[in-house]
C-alpha cells in the first residue's frame, strides 16, 4: 500500500493555507438536476462508450451499434488498425423464417461460427440454421428444456429436462436421454442450490454440465439433496398463498452428495468418476484439457482448507491426483486453469504464499516455477502466447486500488506493465494476442476506451464517456486517501465531498460498505453521478475497506478466519473515529449503509459499534451466521460445533442489547439467499428489549431489487437520509417521478 495520504479537505484541519484551494472556495458552475442524476436526462455529462462484445478474429473486434437510417443495433466487425467496419452477422434477414414469438437477435446459445442458433418459445427449443435459412422446432414436451447449450462444433445441443440430462443431434434430430432418475432430490446436470449460489455461480443459471472441446463427451454433476434440510419460503400471493421449498444447507447441516459422470455424445452409458459420494466433500468447477482427454476436477474437504486437483479419464472414470494445496485458513476455488502450450503444462493463480500469484506446473502437476512474486495481487490471467512463451495478466501491483495489464515470460523473467498509470484498466485481448482494448478511468475522470498493440503502443482512441458539457457542471469532489489503524495498517478510503464544501460547516456522513472477505470496494475508477444528489444536498459520502478486504493479500484476508464481524468492526470503528475527529463532521449524524454482507456490517455497526455510528440503513442482512449457507459460512467460520465462540461473537443478536441510534432494516420476504428468518430473529430480539427501529418488508422480494420495489426502495432510502441526516423535508414530488427504467438492480 502507498503511505498515508491526507485528502485535501482533511488538510484544512492542520493547514490554513489549504483554505486557498479551489476545492474550499465557493465554486462556480451549473448544478445537476434531479432528472440528470436519477433519470439520465439531457444534457448528459457522460455518454455510453462503444458496445464492444468480443473479437471476430485476431484483427477484428465486434461492436454492436446503430447506423444512421437503421432502426436497431447490429453487430459489426471492425478492423483494429483502420476502424473500417463491415456487417458481421445480420440477424434481421432471418426474421421471416422464424416463428412468431422468436426474436432472431436473442438466441440462448450460438455456435462459434454463428451458423446455428438456439431459441426457446413456450418452453420448447428451436434451431435456426443460417446456412439453410431454416428455423425448425426441436422439442415438443410438457416440461421445459433448461440451459440449452450448443456443442463446440455446433452439431448437438445439450439441456436438462425435469432434472435429467439430454442432447439432440442437430443433423438427425435424434434426442438422447442420458439419465433417468431425475426427481425433486436427484438433479442431473442441474445444480443443487448451494452449488449454484456459492461454487458454480449464479451466471450458470443452475447449469452443471460441460461439453468437451471435441464435442464428443459431456461431463455433468449429479446432486442428491435427500439429506439436505428444506427451507420454506412463503409466497403471499392469492387467497391462500403458497410455499416454495428449497434444499438449503445452513452452517453445520448435511450437504448434497455429488457424483461426477461423463458420457459419450449420443450414447447412454454413463461413466462415473471414482470418488466416494458419501464423503463430506465439495467439487468445484471442472476444466477440460484442450485435447479432451482429461477432465480436471477440483476436490475440497468440508473444512475447505485442502484442495486437490485431479485428472480424470472420461472413458474409464479413473482419477489421479495432480496437485494438492493446503492452507491454515481456507482455500478459494480456481476460476480457471490455463494451459501454457504443448509440453509447458498449466498455470494456476494461487494465494498460497499470502498474495495471489502465477505458478507454472508441468502437465502432471509438479511445480515448474513461479512466474510472479511480491506483496501485490495478480487479479486474473488473461492469456498465454505459446509461441513467444509469454503470459498476460492483470494485477494491482503499483497500488492496491488500481488494476493494470502486465506481461511476464514463462521463464519468470521480463515482467512489464503495458498500460499507463493513474487509472484502473479493464482489458479485452484479441485471440492471438496482437491487440488489446482497454476501458480506463479514475475517480475524477469518466471512462475512456482505446485499442493498443500488444506492446502497449496506442493504435486508436475508441471512445470518451466525457461530453462537452462535463466542465459546465459543479460536482462534489471525489478523492482517494488512506486512514491509519493503531496497529499499522493503512485502510484504503475515498469520499465525495459536498458541492461548495465549506470546512467551517458541520456535515452529516454516509458510509457505504460491503465488507465481505476479499471483497473490497475502494478502487480507482469513475463512480458515475448517482452520488451527486447527496453531494448537492450536503452529505459527505465515504467508502472504506478493512484489512480483510483484499488490499493486503491473503495475509490480511485470512485474519478474518473464524472471526467474521470482528476486524470489520475494528477497522470501520477506526475510520469512524477518524471522521468524528474532523471539525466539519457532525458526530450526531454518522450513518452506515450496505446490502447483503454490507447489511450485516450495518447491523453490527448499530449494535457492536453503537458508540460510533448513529444511524444505519441495512438491506438483506445476515444477522447470525448459524442462519446462512454451509459452504460460504464454514469457509470462513468453520462449523458451529468447531467454533461456537466465533459464531456467538459474530452474531448481531449477541450485541443487540448495545443498540442505540436509528436502524432501518429492509428485506424481501422470499429472499432465497439470505432468508428473512435473519431479520425476523433480530426484530424479535429488539422488540423484546423494547428498542425503537424501523422495518420495511418487500412481499415476495428476492435477494435484490427490481421494478416497482426498486423504485420504492430508492425513495424510502432517501427519505431516511432526509429525515435523519439532512433533517429537512423529503422532496416527495421529485422522487415520485422515478420509474423502474431508471433503477438498476442492487445486490
Amino acid at each position: 500500500m502507498n503511505k498515508y495520504v491526507y485528502p485535501l479537505a482533511a488538510l484544512a484541519v492542520v493547514s490554513a493555507s489549504v483554505l486557498l484551494s479551489p476545492l474550499l472556495r465557493a465554486q462556480q458552475g451549473t448544478t445537476l438536476t434531479f432528472e440528470q442524476v436519477f433519470k439520465n436526462a439531457e444534457p448528459r455529462i457522460t455518454r455510453p462508450l462503444p458496445n464492444i462484445t468480443g473479437w471476430a478474429d485476431d484483427r477484428h473486434y465486434l461492436e454492436m451499434k446503430k447506423k444512421e437510417g437503421d432502426d436497431r443495433q447490429r453487430l459489426y466487425a471492425v478492423d483494429a488498425e483502420t476502424g473500417v467496419d463491415s456487417l458481421y452477422h445480420d440477424m434481421k434477414e432471418y426474421a421471416d423464417v422464424c416463428p412468431e414469438g422468436i426474436d432472431p437477435f436473442s438466441p440462448v446459445s450460438s455456435s462459434a461460427d454463428f451458423a446455428r442458433h438456439i431459441y426457446t418459445l413456450k418452453n420448447d427449443l428451436y434451431v435456426l440454421d443460417t446456412r439453410t435459412r431454416i428455423c425448425r422446432r426441436l422439442t415438443q414436451s410438457a416440461m421445459q428444456e433448461k440451459n440449452p447449450t450448443l456443442s463446440p462444433d455446433g452439431q448437438h445441443v445439450a439441456f436438462t429436462r425435469d432434472n435429467d440430462l439430454f442432447s439432440i443431434d442437430l443433423v438427425s434430430d435424434v434426442e438422447t436421454r442420458y439419465t433417468t432418475d431425475g426427481s425433486e432430490t436427484i438433479l442431473n446436470g442441474w445444480s443443487s442450490w448451494v452449488y449454484y449460489e456459492e461454487i458454480l455461480g449464479r451466471p450458470t443459471r443452475y447449469r452443471a454440465f460441460w461439453w468437451a472441446p471435441d464435442s464428443k463427451t459431456i461431463a455433468f454433476y449429479r446432486f442428491d439433496d435427500t439429506q439436505v434440510p428444506v427451507f420454506p419460503l412463503f409466497n403471499a400471493e392469492g387467497q391462500h398463498g403458497s410455499l416454495e421449498r428449497t434444499h438449503y444447507p445452513k452452517a453445520g447441516d448435511p450437504n448434497p452428495t455429488v457424483r461426477i459422470g461423463t458420457v459419450r455424445t449420443g450414447t447412454t452409458a454413463v461413466t462415473w468418476a471414482a470418488f466416494n459420494e458419501k464423503e463430506d466433500q465439495y467439487f468445484g468447477p471442472p476444466f477440460w484439457t484442450p485435447d479432451s482427454k482429461q477432465l480436471l476436477i477440483q476436490w475440497m474437504n468440508r473444512a475447505q482448507d485442502t484442495l486437490i486437483l485431479y485428472g480424470l479419464d472420461p472413458l474409464t472414470g479413473i482419477r489421479h491426483a495432480m496437485y494438492t494445496e493446503h492452507q491454515s485458513s481456507w482455500i478459494d476455488w480456481y476460476e480457471s486453469v490455463t494451459f501454457a502450450g504443448k509440453g509447458e503444462g498449466f498455470i494456476l493463480l494461487s494465494d498460497r504464499d499470502g498474495w495471489s500469484h502465477l505458478y507454472l506446473h508441468t502437465i502432471d502437476g509438479k511445480l515448474s516455477r513461479r512466474l510472479t512474486s511480491g506483496d501485490w495481487t495478480v487479479t486474473a490471467l488473461l492469456d498465454v502466447d505459446t509461441t513467444a512463451r509469454v503470459a498476460y495478466f492483470t494485477a494491482r501491483k503499483e497500488v492496491s486500488t488500481r488494476t493494470d495489464l502486465y506481461r511476464v515470460g514463462l521463464d519468470g523473467t521480463g515482467l512489464r506493465r503495458l498500460t499507463a498509470g493513474g487509472d484502473t484498466h479493464t482489458i479485452r485481448m484479441s485471440p492471438a494476442q496482437s491487440f488489446f482494448i482497454t476501458t480506463f478511468s479514475n475517480v475524477s475522470r469518466p471512462p475512456k476506451m482505446s485499442i493498443h498493440r500488444i506492446d502497449g503502443s496506442l493504435v486508436r482512441e475508441l471512445g470518451n464517456a466525457r461530453t462537452a458539457d462535463f466542465d459546465r457542471y459543479l460536482l462534489g469532489k471525489t478523492e482517494m486517501f488512506t486512514i491509519p489503524t493503531p496497529d499499522g495498517y493503512t485502510l484504503p478510503a475515498q469520499w465525495t465531498l459536498p458541492v461548495n464544501f465549506d470546512p467551517s460547516r458541520k456535515y452529516p456522513v454516509l458510509i457505504s460498505v460491503y465488507g465481505g472477505p476479499n471483497a473490497g470496494t475502494v478502487f480507482e475508477g469513475w463512480k458515475g453521478i448517482s452520488n451527486q444528489w447527496l453531494a448537492l444536498e450536503g452529505v459527505i459520502q465515504v467508502a472504506v475497506d478493512h484489512r480483510g478486504s483484499g488490499h493486503f493479500g491473503k495475509n490480511g484476508t485470512a485474519l478474518m478466519h473464524r472471526r467474521l464481524g470482528f476486524w470489520e468492526m475494528q477497522d470501520y470503528g477506526t475510520a469512524a473515529r477518524w471522521l468524528r475527529a474532523l471539525p466539519y463532521v457532525d458526530t450526531t449524524r454518522i450513518c452506515i449503509t450496505g446490502s447483503s454482507y454490507g447489511g450485516y456490517v450495518t447491523c453490527m455497526a448499530l449494535t457492536a459499534g453503537a458508540d460510533l455510528f448513529t444511524h444505519g440503513f441495512a438491506e438483506l442482512a445476515v444477522t447470525d451466521w448459524h442462519l446462512y449457507d454451509s459452504h460460504y459460512t464454514e469457509r470462513y467460520m468453520d462449523t458451529p460445533a468447531d467454533n461456537p465462540d466465533g459464531y456467538k461473537e459474530g452474531s448481531v443478536l449477541t450485541h443487540a442489547h448495545k443498540y442505540k441510534g436509528m436502524l432501518q432494516i429492509v428485506h424481501g420476504t422470499m429472499d432465497d439467499n439470505v432468508h428473512m428468518q435473519n431479520v425476523m430473529q433480530l426484530v424479535d430480539t429488539l422488540q423484546h428489549m423494547n428498542k425503537h427501529f424501523e422495518v420495511m418488508f418487500y412481499p415476495d422480494g428476492r435477494h435484490g431489487w427490481r421494478g416497482p420495489e426498486a423504485v420504492h426502495l430508492r425513495s424510502e432510502e432517501y427519505r431516511f437520509y432526509y429525515s435523519y441526516l439532512l433533517r429537512k423535508e423529503f422532496p416527495e414530488n421529485l422522487f415520485k417521478t422515478l420509474d423502474a427504467s431508471s433503477m438498476r438492480r442492487r445486490r
